[in-house]
């Protein structure tokens, strides 16, 4: 009977403590980092080409145009999730550009949204080079308007970096 009365209480008391705004804000924490890193499949020659890329910076693989926006990991102390937001867009056989693929990708879950093609597929595998840890904010703000950009706007006539395949990749 003691027993049933100390899980009740301890049972309330950490339902109170939930609900009593002591968030954990360590699992809702991430790092932002300045370089994603990518798989792409050649299907037509069954290569696997691993290739990284700046975040704004657009890298071109087969008629894929792969540009990552962000790029979000978590703390070595916290359970893994890799994300990022990417654009993709083909170059078609007129020349022109189109817009194939543009949100969220996940490294632990490549077939939710990984880019799929008849010939080429693109996935994330994880991202590199952060060391800022963003915390989470649990408050609800309304969103001010941005602050006024000082700095230039990036050139949208920057050329695409080329992948040549050098080598199949190696499987881990």
């Amino acid at each position: 009977m003691v027993r049933v009365a100390m899980r009740a209480i301890l049972g309330a008391w950490a339902f109170a403590l939930a609900l009593s705004g002591a968030p954990s804000l360590a699992l809702a924490d991430k790092i932002k980092n300045p370089i994603a890193i990518f798989s792409g499949l050649d299907k037509i020659t069954g290569r696997i080409i691993s290739f990284e890329v700046g975040i704004d910076e657009t890298v071109e693989f087969g008629a894929f145009l792969v540009t990552p926006r962000v790029c979000y990991t978590r703390p070595i102390t916290e359970p893994q999730n890799t994300t990022a937001f990417v654009e993709v867009d083909e170059i078609t056989v007129a020349g022109e550009t189109k817009r194939l693929f543009g949100g969220w990708i996940f490294a632990s879950s490549p077939g939710l949204n990984g880019v799929e093609h008849p010939i080429y597929d693109v996935w994330l595998i994880g991202c590199k080079g952060g060391t800022v840890v963003i915390p989470e904010s649990t408050e609800i703000t309304p969103k001010s308007p941005p602050p006024a950009s000082t700095t230039p706007a990036p050139s949208t006539n920057a050329q695409p970096t080329q992948l040549v395949p050098t080598k199949p990749a190696k499987k881990n």
